[in-house]
């Protein structure tokens, strides 16, 4: 029996020896390695912090200690190590175990993460509930360089640091961008840097050290001598100078180390930071490699890291290679991602117009607001965002965009549900809170060409703010663009005299599926769809309605987005119903379940249009 089989559980851990231990994260690893192969999920993040976790899972008992994940993809090993290893085989599967913590999978799993930057937030409340209560037990926060770049990251540390509860900030550091998380100190530093005596300084140094023998070898030498220097020096700098007491850095693949640190940390009982670096994708040299692309890796070839499946162009590839021909007609569009200018297919204009391209890190209010200030100034700011994600910025897209009518571009991607992420990630709220912005364009392209037509349009021809959402994935059998612009925003794909099904975006393919299996029982169905969701054009929609004004709007929703309401009160001789995914939050799963779990496939919408008929 191997030693992964025998630790389900912090007292597990505890009896084991520093080398049963270093042989558990090479087992941990072997596990990851063959399980997400099979069925895909978060690998280099997580392969990055085993002996990160083993470690706090033998330092702090999560059965009673509080562990706050920040974005908790990187919670697989904490999961395997608390009793759940046996679920990795139906793991992000429907009804299987979820690719983030979720409390009601584990009383080890105290929070719900899927959104950056609020781990320190939710630790210091835990903390100071426990204090309130009077209750004893540890609160961690475990929190990734990558989501300390969001600024409720540190309005959470500015607050716990001078909270004086007792609590352990962990940070993760990967070594990929640690330079945002420390800007207050490197600001600091610049003003020093800046100054005419240390440029005069710099500028004599490199002149005479690049007339030695081997001058320029030796420069390189000492900058980077320099810059691993300030990299070890800076964090304490700041962190100490909040309040906190920090720790570190060490290296995050030291086991014995870690061990030694987080016990000290958690005796100090005060606010401590404790800097962990680390690598992501550590011991799998695929994915150390590249651990882009295996941060959330479909199913692969653990042998060769190839992913399995032919490749298909998705309709975040089409929205980049659109930017980069927009950007090469006007040097006014810029693209603004937040820390995914991969998953949001910018990479190709990253390539070609880097001066063009601001990747803000998980900073989504500032993405949007930024967004205004330069469209203000005549740029064409198109920003790139998941559906999911926007939610954060909802404050300054109608304070910093629509109060100005600016002309801002939202490329929503992932939007719909987006499946095996589960309820953090689905793009399912957009529709309902931007269809109350004042002025905001709302466009639903349903193929490729259409995505491509609506997103030139609202760069070259609109001038005012325009959100243009689509999916996960790629195009269904649908590939026609029947984008003419604002003036016609409605399209008939059947006509039917029994019923009016009205849609939009990529639900249309399970409704005209439901309308086919209608007619197969003598049931003929108008089939609308709704390519912008903002302006409803009521006019059009009522000269296309079938005989019977029975309306049903299915939408890809949670909880509807008001449009029922909308089309309600405009025709008013219509009998209007709704279909949506319902009043709760939807679980994860392949979207094809997800749809019939909903009542949102193409079975569920023919049989709920014949219950409204019946009525």
């Amino acid at each position: 029996m191997s030693i992964l089989e025998k630790v389900n559980g912090h007292e597990d851990l505890l009896r084991l020896s520093d080398e049963e231990r270093k042989i558990l994260c090479a087992e941990i690893r072997e596990f990851l390695i063959s399980g997400v192969s099979q069925t895909g999920g978060h690998l280099a993040g997580n392969l990055g912090a085993v002996e990160l976790s083993v470690a706090i899972e033998t330092v702090f008992n999560t059965n009673i200690d509080r562990l706050v994940f920040d974005v908790g993809h990187q919670s697989y090993v904490h999961k395997m190590l608390t009793g759940r290893r046996a679920d990795f085989a139906h793991l992000r599967q429907f009804g299987g175990m979820s690719g983030f913590p979720k409390p009601s999978e584990s009383v080890t799993d105290s929070f719900v993460a899927g959104h950056a930057s609020s781990s320190v937030s939710i630790a210091l409340g835990m903390a100071r509930a426990r204090t309130l209560l009077g209750e004893n037990y540890d609160v961690v926060a475990l929190i990734g360089d990558g989501a300390a770049t969001g600024g409720m990251a540190y309005e959470g540390m500015n607050d716990a640091a001078v909270s004086g509860e007792p609590m352990v900030v962990i940070l993760n550091d990967n070594e990929m961008s640690i330079g945002r998380n420390v800007g207050g100190v490197s600001r600091h530093l610049s003003r020093l840097r800046s100054s005419e005596n240390y440029l005069d300084a710099k500028r004599w140094y490199r002149h005479v050290v690049k007339k030695l023998p081997g001058g320029n070898s030796l420069y390189n030498f000492t900058s980077q001598l320099k810059n691993r220097l300030k990299r070890f020096l800076l964090p304490s700098t700041i962190f100490e100078n909040m309040g906190f007491t920090y720790l570190g850095p060490v290296d995050g693949h030291d086991l014995p180390g870690l061990i030694t640190l987080l016990t000290s940390a958690k005796e100090l009982r005060e606010p401590v930071l404790v800097h962990v670096v680390t690598k992501k994708g550590y011991g799998y040299k695929f994915a150390e490699e590249d651990p882009a692309k295996f941060h959330g890796i479909g199913k692969f070839d653990p042998l060769t890291g190839k992913k399995l499946g032919p490749k298909v162009k998705t309709f975040s590839d089409s929205f980049g290679e659109t930017m980069v021909e927009l950007a090469g007609r006007d040097n006014r569009v810029c693209a603004i991602t937040a820390a995914m200018p991969g998953g949001t297919g910018l990479l190709k204009f990253m390539d070609a117009y880097p001066k063009r391209l601001f990747d803000v890190g998980i900073a989504e209010e500032h993405a949007v607001s930024m967004a205004g200030g330069l469209a203000k100034q005549g740029m064409i700011p198109v920003v790139a965002l998941y559906s999911t994600f926007l939610q954060r910025a909802y404050d300054q897209i109608i304070q910093d965009v629509a109060m100005l009518h600016l002309h801002v571009v939202f490329a929503i991607d992932r939007a719909g549900l987006v499946g095996d992420d589960g309820p953090t990630h689905h793009g399912v709220f957009d529709v309902g809170f931007l269809r109350q912005v004042p002025g905001m364009r709302i466009l639903n392209p349903v193929s490729l060409k259409e995505q491509q037509d609506m997103l030139r349009w609202a760069v070259e021809e609109y001038d005012g703010p325009v959100a243009i959402r689509y999916p996960r994935g790629t195009e269904g059998t649908y590939t026609a663009s029947d984008w003419q612009g604002m003036a016609h925003t409605v399209k008939c794909h059947r006509k039917g005299k029994n019923v009016t099904l009205i849609t939009y975006g990529s639900l249309l393919e399970n409704v005209l599926s439901a309308a086919e299996k209608l007619a197969q029982q003598g049931i003929e169905a108008t089939v609308l769809r709704l390519l912008s969701v903002s302006d409803l054009d009521t006019a059009q929609i009522a000269a296309q309605l079938s005989e019977t004004k029975k309306v049903i709007v299915a939408e890809e929703v949670c909880y509807g987005s008001g449009i029922r309401e909308a089309l309600a009160w405009e025709l008013k001789d219509c009998h209007v119903e709704g279909i949506d995914l319902g009043p709760d939050f939807v679980t994860h799963g392949a979207q094809k379940k997800l749809y019939e779990c909903c009542g949102l496939d193409a079975e569920s919408i023919a049989a709920y249009t014949k219950e409204v008929l019946s009525q």
